[in-house]
């Protein structure tokens, strides 16, 4: 057929075609309305969406699910471990995950969903305050972990309940009410809580047992917390405090020695604020004071036994029944005149028996002694043979003072050693710097006053006063070699011989020289003035070389020479007072000329 005849043949009709294959004759309208309805079928999905899809295949592999869109999506049946039981037609949350793979397979997860969907509910739970079921998976650090909607959450400890719990094991594989408190979705945190529950339920019965607390009601409570200084207790709904003070009348020194947790005590309203909510309990106050049943034939003078509970710096407390102690002042504890620590005497849980000294049964109050069981020494009737005057006795030096130190010549019985009274030739400023605590003293009576409980003691006494020899040896106007040991504004300190020390102004140290003498120089001297009243010698360098024309006066016995002369200001008894025997034959010898 050539192209001219084929332009001349009529258009074919498809439309009116007798064609019997798949959508033959529908007209083009018909055909279009077919597709609408088609459309109609198929949801409009959206990527990075949660929605409902219907099981419409399951293998051992993958779950086939159609969501109404133009393809079915799959699914791992790993995903469905949870639900063992399902089956054709069982309606399933999923996200979409991609509408169409390399494969042109829809792409869907359950897994995904549930995420989304459980935090979507835990928003919804924090939002309209929910009371939502848990379950208590396991404990951890500080608390229990809740499975919520799939979504670990924490339980702090302090959320489980109103009271404080001890053991978190009870709680774990039970389910648990719920509400979420707290949520952090920068490190996907939950926080819920318990005990809002509980504290709910007992705000009402908390507001019923404020309205009628009153003070002297007896109400019974259970022991939730324990401290130092006191227990809480729960009253239903309430705590108050049980300070450790008002839990026995006898002393204790923590809840603990009588007390136990979860213990069940009745307890008085001793003071409560309606304000701040605080309730001061008492359990002592239900029992009578110890002091009612003290026996009446304890007065003053009786012998007590008892159990020392307290020890202070003024003293110790004895027990002599739970609720009834009585002070042990310090000074009651030994006849010694010089007060010592307590705890030298007493400690902690001693036995011991006492004195009853003062007793105020309507102030309750009592006093002891202990150095009452024992004689006063200084009612003995041998005391006043024993520390006559001029007798000679040791003791311990016990206390220092400015003026001078005690002595301990016997349990009760103390001297006074006055500072003059410890050295013939040293001037002791202290007695730190002749002696120390705790260290052995020889010494003289010089008074004693019995009544008085007084004992003048003297150390220096022991041996003959070395300045009747003195006042020969170092005559005025004698010269003697001398070290310089100190000097301040207006005067120097020289060691002379045998200890002694002298004095010179400042300018008798004026050296041939013109110089001045210094500290540690050994130079001669010479005597200008010698006072024995006063203990006190002036010498003078200057004058030695002044007068070096005029006769020398010097006097050197031969004992001096024997014996090295001590340079140091050292408190050395023996070496201060110098070769006594050589000094007194000296003197002889001087007389003896004249």
């Amino acid at each position: 057929m050539s192209k001219t005849q084929q332009r001349d043949l009529p258009a074919f009709d498809w439309d009116r075609a007798d064609n019997k294959g798949f959508g033959s004759g529908y007209s083009d309208a018909e055909r279009n309305r077919m597709l609408e309805l088609y459309d109609n079928t198929l949801s409009e999905v959206k990527e990075k969406e949660v929605v409902m899809g219907t099981v419409v295949g399951i293998t051992d592999r993958e779950v086939l699910l159609n969501i109404g869109f133009k393809s079915d999506g799959l699914v791992p049946a790993s995903e469905f471990r949870d639900m063992p039981d399902l089956k054709m037609g069982d309606e399933i949350e999923v996200y979409v995950e991609n509408q169409e793979d390399p494969n042109g397979q829809l792409v869907l997860s359950r897994k995904k969903a549930k995420v989304i969907t459980a935090w979507q509910k835990i928003q919804r739970a924090l939002d309209e305050d929910l009371v939502i079921d848990g379950f208590v998976k396991r404990r951890t650090k500080g608390g229990l972990i809740v499975d919520i909607f799939g979504i670990e959450a924490f339980l702090p400890g302090s959320q489980i309940d109103v009271k404080p719990i001890r053991d978190f094991d009870i709680f774990v594989g039970k389910k648990m009410e719920v509400k979420v408190v707290k949520i952090n979705y920068a490190n996907d945190n939950v926080v819920v809580s318990h005990k809002v529950l509980i504290e709910k339920d007992l705000e009402a019965q908390r507001a019923q047992i404020l309205n009628n607390l009153e003070k002297g009601q007896v109400l019974e409570g259970v022991i939730k917390n324990m401290t130092n200084f006191g227990v809480f207790i729960d009253l239903g709904g309430v705590d108050g405090l049980l300070h450790i003070t008002d839990i026995s009348w006898g002393r204790i020194s923590h809840p603990s020695e009588v007390l136990h947790l979860d213990q069940k005590v009745n307890v008085v309203v001793l003071d409560f604020d309606e304000d701040k909510k605080r309730i001061s309990l008492g359990m002592k106050q239900l029992q009578a004071h110890p002091w009612d049943a003290l026996a009446e034939d304890i007065q003053v003078g009786s012998k007590v036994k008892g159990k020392i509970v307290n020890v202070a710096d003024y003293g110790a407390f004895l027990e002599i029944m739970p609720g009834v102690e009585g002070l042990i002042h310090v000074s009651e504890m030994s006849w010694s005149q010089h007060l010592r620590n307590p705890q030298e005497f007493l400690k902690v849980g001693d036995e011991v028996e006492a004195v009853v000294l003062t007793l105020d049964r309507n102030d309750r109050k009592m006093s002891l002694g202990i150095k009452q069981l024992t004689e006063d020494p200084w009612t003995r009737p041998e005391l006043r043979t024993k520390y006559a005057i001029g007798t000679k006795h040791k003791g311990l030096v016990r206390n220092l003072t400015n003026f001078g130190l005690f002595l301990e010549l016997e349990e009760g019985i103390d001297g006074l050693v006055h500072v003059s009274d410890l050295s013939w030739t040293k001037k002791v400023k202290h007695p730190s710097d002749f002696i120390k605590v705790g260290e052995e003293l020889e010494v003289v009576v010089l008074e004693l006053d019995v009544e008085n409980r007084r004992l003048a003691l003297g150390h220096k006494q022991l041996e003959e006063n070395p300045w009747d020899t003195f006042e020969d040896f170092f005559a005025v106007g004698t010269i003697h070699r001398c070290t310089i040991l100190s000097k301040n504004d207006k005067m120097a300190t020289l060691e002379l011989p045998y200890g002694i020390e002298g004095f010179s102004s400042l300018k008798n140290l004026t050296k041939e020289d013109g110089s001045f003498a210094e500290v540690g120089e050994n130079l001669d001297f010479k005597v200008t003035e010698f006072s024995k009243e006063e203990k006190r010698i002036m010498l003078s360098h200057t004058k030695t070389w002044q007068e070096k024309n005029e006769p020398a006066k010097e006097q050197k016995p031969k004992a001096a020479s024997a014996k090295p002369v001590s340079t140091s200001n050292q408190a050395d008894r023996g070496a201060t007072l110098g070769d006594l025997d050589a000094l007194a034959a000296l003197k002889e010898q001087m007389e003896g000329r004249n």
